[in-house]
């Protein structure tokens, strides 16, 4: 049987800045995936990064976190993802970026990195319980 799931907006496509700018905070706390569908037009950018942050009281957000592993030490770092796309400068390309949740709230910000002009970015997020 296949189970429900829902389609929100976080971004609508438009112009990335050198800065981090959060889309639409999302309440999520009736799922426990989510997966963000993002489309990414590179111009003459270098690339996207997008930061992911949680919070279960919508003050305080939590960034994403990945974690290396080096002669038994764990190491945990702030986490972006990094969009870099190999098209050619006009083309638009779509991503996928997968993870499971136990939070409240989602916060989503994207940034460009290299030559601002004619990028664009749209996010959608994809919501499910699995």
């Amino acid at each position: 049987m296949a189970r429900d799931y829902t389609v929100k907006d976080v971004r609508a496509a438009a112009v990335l800045t050198a800065s981090y700018v959060a889309g639409t905070v999302l309440e999520i706390s009736e799922y426990n995936q989510l997966n963000l569908l993002v489309l990414f037009t590179k111009a003459s950018s270098t690339s996207a990064q997008i930061k992911v942050e949680f919070s279960n009281d919508g003050t305080t957000y939590y960034q994403e976190t990945f974690q290396s592993i080096s002669s038994g030490t764990a190491t945990e770092t702030l986490g972006e993802h990094s969009i870099v796309s190999s098209a050619q400068s006009a083309a638009t390309a779509g991503y996928t970026i997968q993870m499971s949740t136990k939070y409240r709230y989602v916060k989503v910000s994207a940034k460009v990195t290299g030559t601002v002009t004619a990028t664009s970015l749209a996010i959608k997020a994809v919501l499910g319980d699995v």
